[in-house]
């Protein structure tokens, strides 16, 4: 019988999962247990099997190091990532997605233009920004300590977008792993400084438009409309600033999450444009969408790139908050997604296996 331990983490608890829901949907699952909800929930189950587990051996009795499969987007590009053949393994059925994988997919939506123009108005970033600009201060560090924390952490990742000016940009897409689980969160306009509201033809015929704050009045129907391109019906916000958190399991929480987005976009924006610009809750507001869901517990990382792949390619365009996606694709889309980046990274291997190395 596998034994069950409580993390003994000194910060407290900093599970993204809501431990009361979190128990029911574990005591749920049948055995063995959940490994994926254990790590969210801040515990772990070991077994005496997995702490003798060592990695695979060749035939001389040496560790097997993973081997180059390929490096995208070929050189000469920057920024290139390089995908082994133990990162190809994790595309196994049940396994988790690790950032390489993340990572590559996500670059390859943008380079190879999936969703045509909404690419070109996107940035993505690293599976490791978050990482980074969420880690905290070294202990005993007493050189910053004058240092705000938002400072701080924008020093760690200033250099991220020195090529780029992401207040030109419409969208900002954040792959994010918390306790193992992943999640995409998606900054929208955050050059944009007011809500936007779309013109639109009032029942008596004649033309209406709501204009000003976020509080000012817009026509809305009994039932929400679509919101993404294909299902749209009628708009009335047409842009605002706003950060989507889509998240594959709905026990999840991120407030956290958004504030440390917020204060990265303050200070960046006094960096950029020389001026300042408060990021708050009100004026950048945070929403959880409505999204397909998982129905296991390792298909997070999947729903995270079909979630990226689902809005180049059918973008959102009524941001009347909360937004309504629960229709937005298929289960066995997600299903399939293995196989496609599998199957993607092996012709690629094989493409470049016959160019001369650089």
């Amino acid at each position: 019988m596998e034994e069950y331990r409580k993390s003994s983490s000194p910060q407290g608890p900093a599970s993204p999962l809501d431990w009361t829901n979190g128990l029911l949907l574990l005591h749920s699952c049948p055995p063995p247990l959940d490994q994926h909800l254990l790590r969210l929930l801040g515990h772990s189950a070991v077994s005496s099997s997995q702490r003798n587990r060592k990695s695979p051996l060749n035939a001389a009795g040496l560790q097997q190091l993973p081997s180059r499969l390929i490096q995208y987007p070929a050189a000469p590009s920057k920024g290139r990532i390089t995908v082994t053949t133990e990162d190809l393994a994790c595309l196994g059925s049940g396994e988790f997605l690790n950032d390489v994988i993340i990572d590559f997919y996500l670059k390859y939506l943008v380079v190879e233009g999936v969703g045509g123009p909404v690419a070109d108005r996107s940035h993505i970033f690293s599976s490791f920004f978050y990482k980074q600009l969420s880690r905290r201060r070294a202990a005993g560090d007493d050189s910053t300590t004058s240092v705000p924390d938002r400072d701080m952490r924008h020093q760690r990742v200033k250099t991220w977008t020195r090529n780029v000016d992401i207040f030109t940009k419409d969208f900002l897409f954040v792959p994010v792993n918390q306790e193992a689980h992943w999640f995409l969160v998606l900054i929208c306009f955050p050059g944009l400084e007011e809500v936007q509201y779309q013109e639109f033809q009032s029942p008596t015929g004649g033309s209406e438009r709501a204009a000003g704050n976020s509080s000012a009045f817009s026509l809305r129907s009994q039932q929400p409309p679509q919101c993404t391109q294909q299902g749209w019906q009628r708009d009335s916000v047409l842009k605002r600033p706003c950060i989507l958190v889509m998240d594959s399991l709905k026990l999840s929480y991120h407030e956290n999450v958004c504030r440390l987005l917020r204060d990265y976009l303050q200070v960046e924006w006094a960096v950029r444009r020389g001026t300042p610009r408060h990021f708050s809750s009100d004026s950048m507001k945070s929403c959880r969408c409505k999204v397909p869901q998982q129905d296991n517990s390792s298909d997070c990382g999947l729903y995270l790139l079909q979630y990226a792949h689902s809005f180049l390619q059918n973008p959102v365009v009524h941001f009347e908050l909360p937004l309504r996606l629960g229709s937005w694709f298929p289960r066995q889309l997600v299903r399939q997604k293995r196989e496609e980046i599998r199957a993607l990274i092996l012709r690629m291997s094989q493409t470049q296996s016959r160019q001369p190395l650089p």
